[in-house]
Protein backbone atom coordinates (compact mmCIF):
# COMPACT_ATOMS: atom_id res chain seq x y z
CA UNK A 1 0.00 0.00 0.00
CA UNK A 2 1.27 3.37 -0.85
CA UNK A 3 1.95 5.71 2.06
CA UNK A 4 0.86 9.59 1.78
CA UNK A 5 0.93 12.67 2.87
CA UNK A 6 -1.71 15.13 2.54
CA UNK A 7 -0.43 18.71 2.83
CA UNK A 8 -3.34 21.84 3.07
CA UNK A 9 -5.89 18.48 4.95
CA UNK A 10 -7.50 21.79 7.18
CA UNK A 11 -7.92 23.34 3.56
CA UNK A 12 -11.71 23.13 1.41
CA UNK A 13 -10.05 20.93 -1.31
CA UNK A 14 -7.48 19.25 1.18
CA UNK A 15 -10.73 18.24 3.28
CA UNK A 16 -12.46 16.75 0.99
CA UNK A 17 -8.99 14.88 -0.21
CA UNK A 18 -8.58 13.43 3.29
CA UNK A 19 -11.85 12.45 3.40
CA UNK A 20 -11.59 10.34 -0.12
CA UNK A 21 -8.44 8.84 1.07
CA UNK A 22 -10.14 7.35 4.64
CA UNK A 23 -13.10 6.39 1.86
CA UNK A 24 -10.48 4.25 0.33
CA UNK A 25 -8.81 3.34 3.60
CA UNK A 26 -5.54 4.67 2.24
CA UNK A 27 -2.78 5.12 4.88
CA UNK A 28 -1.73 9.32 4.83
CA UNK A 29 -0.13 11.65 7.18
CA UNK A 30 -1.37 14.80 7.36
CA UNK A 31 0.50 18.22 8.19
CA UNK A 32 -1.93 20.59 9.98
CA UNK A 33 -1.16 23.52 11.63
CA UNK A 34 -3.96 23.40 13.49
CA UNK A 35 -4.74 19.43 14.45
CA UNK A 36 -8.22 20.05 16.70
CA UNK A 37 -9.25 21.40 12.42
CA UNK A 38 -9.29 17.88 11.26
CA UNK A 39 -11.19 16.28 14.40
CA UNK A 40 -13.84 18.94 13.75
CA UNK A 41 -14.36 17.99 10.29
CA UNK A 42 -14.01 14.55 11.03
CA UNK A 43 -10.80 13.38 9.31
CA UNK A 44 -9.24 10.60 10.81
CA UNK A 45 -5.45 10.45 9.34
CA UNK A 46 -3.07 7.81 10.03
CA UNK A 47 -0.92 10.12 11.13
CA UNK A 48 -0.67 14.14 12.08
CA UNK A 49 1.77 15.84 12.04
CA UNK A 50 1.89 19.23 14.03
CA UNK A 51 3.89 21.87 11.89
CA UNK A 52 4.06 24.77 9.83
CA UNK A 53 4.90 24.28 6.39
CA UNK A 54 6.15 28.30 6.34
CA UNK A 55 8.38 27.31 8.73
CA UNK A 56 10.81 24.54 7.48
CA UNK A 57 12.29 22.89 10.61
CA UNK A 58 8.83 22.07 11.92
CA UNK A 59 8.54 19.39 9.05
CA UNK A 60 11.95 17.96 9.26
CA UNK A 61 11.96 14.54 7.97
CA UNK A 62 7.87 14.87 6.91
CA UNK A 63 8.64 13.00 3.82
CA UNK A 64 10.22 10.09 5.86
CA UNK A 65 8.49 6.73 4.83
CA UNK A 66 6.09 8.20 2.26
CA UNK A 67 5.42 7.13 -1.19
CA UNK A 68 2.69 9.86 -2.35
CA UNK A 69 2.63 14.01 -1.43
CA UNK A 70 -0.42 15.72 -2.24
CA UNK A 71 -0.30 19.57 -1.81
CA UNK A 72 -3.31 21.91 -1.65
CA UNK A 73 -1.17 24.27 0.11
CA UNK A 74 -2.02 27.95 -0.93
CA UNK A 75 -3.76 31.05 0.62
CA UNK A 76 -6.61 33.09 -1.54
CA UNK A 77 -6.40 35.41 1.21
CA UNK A 78 -3.45 37.17 2.52
CA UNK A 79 -3.15 37.29 6.54
CA UNK A 80 -1.13 36.71 9.32
CA UNK A 81 1.33 38.61 7.60
CA UNK A 82 2.15 35.69 4.81
CA UNK A 83 2.28 36.94 1.12
CA UNK A 84 1.74 34.66 -1.51
CA UNK A 85 5.09 34.01 -2.15
CA UNK A 86 5.17 32.65 1.59
CA UNK A 87 2.86 30.07 1.23
CA UNK A 88 1.93 29.08 -2.52
CA UNK A 89 5.88 29.32 -3.53
CA UNK A 90 8.51 28.92 -0.30
CA UNK A 91 5.70 26.73 1.62
CA UNK A 92 5.68 24.20 -0.89
CA UNK A 93 9.17 24.81 -1.95
CA UNK A 94 9.85 23.77 1.75
CA UNK A 95 7.84 20.47 1.24
CA UNK A 96 9.52 19.60 -1.93
CA UNK A 97 13.06 19.56 -0.69
CA UNK A 98 11.72 17.36 2.33
CA UNK A 99 10.47 15.18 -0.24
CA UNK A 100 13.64 14.96 -2.25
CA UNK A 101 15.76 13.92 0.90
CA UNK A 102 13.47 11.03 1.87
CA UNK A 103 13.23 9.53 -1.38
CA UNK A 104 9.05 10.69 -2.19
CA UNK A 105 8.01 8.55 -5.69
CA UNK A 106 5.77 11.62 -6.71
CA UNK A 107 4.82 14.91 -5.77
CA UNK A 108 1.10 16.18 -6.71
CA UNK A 109 -0.09 19.95 -6.70
CA UNK A 110 -2.88 21.60 -7.23
CA UNK A 111 -2.52 24.84 -9.35
CA UNK A 112 -4.68 26.39 -10.98
CA UNK A 113 -6.08 26.78 -14.88
CA UNK A 114 -4.12 29.24 -17.12
CA UNK A 115 -2.12 29.84 -14.46
CA UNK A 116 0.89 30.19 -16.90
CA UNK A 117 -0.81 32.42 -18.89
CA UNK A 118 -1.99 34.94 -15.85
CA UNK A 119 1.87 34.96 -14.25
CA UNK A 120 0.58 39.08 -13.86
CA UNK A 121 -1.30 38.34 -11.06
CA UNK A 122 0.98 37.63 -7.88
CA UNK A 123 -1.14 34.58 -6.60
CA UNK A 124 -0.38 32.66 -10.29
CA UNK A 125 2.68 33.50 -10.43
CA UNK A 126 4.02 32.31 -6.94
CA UNK A 127 2.15 29.04 -8.21
CA UNK A 128 4.14 28.77 -11.57
CA UNK A 129 7.14 29.43 -9.57
CA UNK A 130 6.93 26.48 -7.75
CA UNK A 131 5.89 24.56 -10.66
CA UNK A 132 8.93 25.24 -12.68
CA UNK A 133 10.79 23.83 -9.55
CA UNK A 134 8.81 21.03 -9.52
CA UNK A 135 9.06 20.17 -13.04
CA UNK A 136 13.11 20.62 -12.48
CA UNK A 137 13.00 18.57 -9.21
CA UNK A 138 13.47 15.06 -10.43
CA UNK A 139 10.79 13.69 -8.64
CA UNK A 140 7.74 12.30 -10.75
CA UNK A 141 4.75 14.96 -10.59
CA UNK A 142 1.61 16.02 -11.65
CA UNK A 143 0.18 19.40 -11.31
CA UNK A 144 -3.68 19.35 -11.16
CA UNK A 145 -5.47 22.92 -12.85
CA UNK A 146 -8.72 23.31 -11.99
CA UNK A 147 -10.48 25.64 -13.04
CA UNK A 148 -12.50 27.10 -9.61
CA UNK A 149 -14.72 25.80 -7.33
CA UNK A 150 -18.11 26.05 -6.80
CA UNK A 151 -16.94 27.74 -3.11
CA UNK A 152 -15.93 30.72 -5.66
CA UNK A 153 -19.35 30.61 -7.36
CA UNK A 154 -21.17 31.61 -4.03
CA UNK A 155 -20.61 35.44 -4.37
CA UNK A 156 -22.88 34.91 -7.11
CA UNK A 157 -25.31 33.62 -4.68
CA UNK A 158 -24.32 36.32 -2.20
CA UNK A 159 -25.69 39.40 -4.76
CA UNK A 160 -28.51 37.55 -5.82
CA UNK A 161 -29.78 37.63 -2.41
CA UNK A 162 -29.19 41.18 -2.41
CA UNK A 163 -31.43 41.60 -5.67
CA UNK A 164 -28.72 42.34 -8.15
CA UNK A 165 -26.01 40.65 -9.75
CA UNK A 166 -22.78 42.38 -10.96
CA UNK A 167 -21.31 40.84 -14.59
CA UNK A 168 -18.10 42.20 -16.87
CA UNK A 169 -19.27 42.67 -20.22
CA UNK A 170 -22.87 40.87 -21.35
CA UNK A 171 -22.33 38.02 -18.85
CA UNK A 172 -21.00 35.72 -22.09
CA UNK A 173 -18.07 34.35 -20.30
CA UNK A 174 -18.52 31.00 -19.40
CA UNK A 175 -16.51 28.00 -17.12
CA UNK A 176 -17.36 24.97 -15.58
CA UNK A 177 -16.72 24.95 -11.79
CA UNK A 178 -15.99 21.46 -9.82
CA UNK A 179 -17.54 20.73 -6.50
CA UNK A 180 -14.57 19.92 -3.91
CA UNK A 181 -15.53 16.07 -3.32
CA UNK A 182 -15.32 15.67 -7.17
CA UNK A 183 -11.75 17.27 -7.14
CA UNK A 184 -10.51 15.41 -4.33
CA UNK A 185 -11.37 11.97 -6.30
CA UNK A 186 -9.90 13.52 -9.64
CA UNK A 187 -6.40 14.06 -7.24
CA UNK A 188 -6.47 10.29 -5.36
CA UNK A 189 -7.04 9.02 -9.04
CA UNK A 190 -4.19 10.49 -10.53
CA UNK A 191 -1.95 8.80 -7.71
CA UNK A 192 -1.67 5.92 -9.96
CA UNK A 193 -1.68 7.50 -13.73
CA UNK A 194 0.79 8.63 -15.72
CA UNK A 195 -0.21 12.39 -16.32
CA UNK A 196 2.21 14.98 -15.81
CA UNK A 197 -0.30 17.94 -16.00
CA UNK A 198 -4.25 17.76 -16.69
CA UNK A 199 -6.71 20.26 -16.48
CA UNK A 200 -10.14 19.72 -14.88
CA UNK A 201 -14.06 20.86 -14.75
CA UNK A 202 -17.15 20.28 -13.52
CA UNK A 203 -19.73 18.21 -15.30
CA UNK A 204 -21.41 21.37 -16.81
CA UNK A 205 -20.20 24.65 -18.58
CA UNK A 206 -22.36 27.57 -18.16
CA UNK A 207 -22.06 31.68 -18.78
CA UNK A 208 -21.98 33.44 -16.10
CA UNK A 209 -25.47 34.98 -17.35
CA UNK A 210 -26.95 31.33 -16.83
CA UNK A 211 -25.13 30.79 -13.24
CA UNK A 212 -26.79 34.02 -12.51
CA UNK A 213 -30.40 32.83 -13.68
CA UNK A 214 -29.73 30.07 -11.70
CA UNK A 215 -29.29 31.64 -8.48
CA UNK A 216 -32.10 33.55 -9.08
CA UNK A 217 -34.66 31.07 -9.76
CA UNK A 218 -33.71 29.26 -6.71
CA UNK A 219 -34.08 32.47 -4.61
CA UNK A 220 -37.09 32.89 -6.23
CA UNK A 221 -36.28 35.90 -7.32
CA UNK A 222 -36.65 38.36 -10.74
CA UNK A 223 -33.29 37.85 -13.10
CA UNK A 224 -31.87 41.42 -12.24
CA UNK A 225 -27.98 41.65 -13.95
CA UNK A 226 -26.10 44.80 -13.93
CA UNK A 227 -23.45 45.08 -16.86
CA UNK A 228 -20.13 46.42 -16.19
CA UNK A 229 -18.20 47.77 -19.19
CA UNK A 230 -14.37 46.36 -19.80
CA UNK A 231 -13.42 50.51 -19.16
CA UNK A 232 -14.68 50.43 -15.53
CA UNK A 233 -13.47 46.82 -14.70
CA UNK A 234 -9.93 48.36 -15.64
CA UNK A 235 -10.64 51.42 -13.75
CA UNK A 236 -11.71 49.83 -10.55
CA UNK A 237 -8.65 47.57 -10.50
CA UNK A 238 -6.14 50.79 -11.10
CA UNK A 239 -7.91 52.67 -8.11
CA UNK A 240 -7.78 49.69 -5.65
CA UNK A 241 -4.41 48.61 -6.37
CA UNK A 242 -3.54 52.19 -5.74
CA UNK A 243 -5.45 52.60 -2.30
CA UNK A 244 -5.13 49.43 -0.86
CA UNK A 245 -2.56 47.01 0.25
CA UNK A 246 -1.37 44.01 -1.41
CA UNK A 247 -3.95 41.62 1.33
CA UNK A 248 -7.01 43.15 -0.37
CA UNK A 249 -5.57 44.08 -4.00
CA UNK A 250 -4.61 39.97 -4.51
CA UNK A 251 -7.97 38.69 -3.92
CA UNK A 252 -9.68 41.41 -5.78
CA UNK A 253 -7.47 41.27 -9.07
CA UNK A 254 -7.51 37.58 -9.32
CA UNK A 255 -11.27 37.46 -9.29
CA UNK A 256 -11.61 40.51 -11.67
CA UNK A 257 -9.75 38.66 -13.93
CA UNK A 258 -10.39 35.15 -14.17
CA UNK A 259 -14.75 36.44 -14.31
CA UNK A 260 -13.60 38.54 -17.45
CA UNK A 261 -12.34 35.49 -18.99
CA UNK A 262 -13.65 31.99 -20.12
CA UNK A 263 -12.54 29.36 -17.45
CA UNK A 264 -12.92 25.97 -19.40
CA UNK A 265 -11.75 22.54 -18.86
CA UNK A 266 -12.19 19.01 -19.94
CA UNK A 267 -15.54 18.10 -17.65
CA UNK A 268 -15.67 15.67 -15.11
CA UNK A 269 -17.29 15.09 -11.94
CA UNK A 270 -21.47 14.63 -11.06
CA UNK A 271 -22.04 17.46 -8.72
CA UNK A 272 -23.99 20.44 -10.67
CA UNK A 273 -23.86 24.04 -9.32
CA UNK A 274 -27.75 24.02 -9.00
CA UNK A 275 -27.38 21.64 -6.20
CA UNK A 276 -24.64 23.53 -4.51
CA UNK A 277 -26.65 26.71 -4.55
CA UNK A 278 -29.96 24.65 -3.56
CA UNK A 279 -28.03 23.75 -0.34
CA UNK A 280 -26.16 27.14 0.11
CA UNK A 281 -29.88 28.13 0.38
CA UNK A 282 -31.25 25.69 2.48
CA UNK A 283 -28.28 23.74 4.37
CA UNK A 284 -30.23 21.66 6.71
CA UNK A 285 -32.15 20.23 3.80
Amino acid sequence: MKRILLAGATGYLGGYIAKELQHRSCFFRAIARNPEKLEKNNIKANEILKAELTDPDSIKECCKGIDIVISTVGITKQKDGLTYMDVDFQANMNLLKEAQKSGVKKFIYVSVLNGEKLRHLKICDAKELFVEQLKQSGIDYCIVRPNGFFSDMSEFFNMAKKGKIYLFGKGKFKANPIHGEDLATFCVDVIDKPDKEVEIGGPETLTQNEIASIAFDILGRKRNIIYIPEVVRVAILKLVKLFTGSKFYGPVEFFMTVMSIDMIAPEYGKHTLKEYFIKSNNPNA
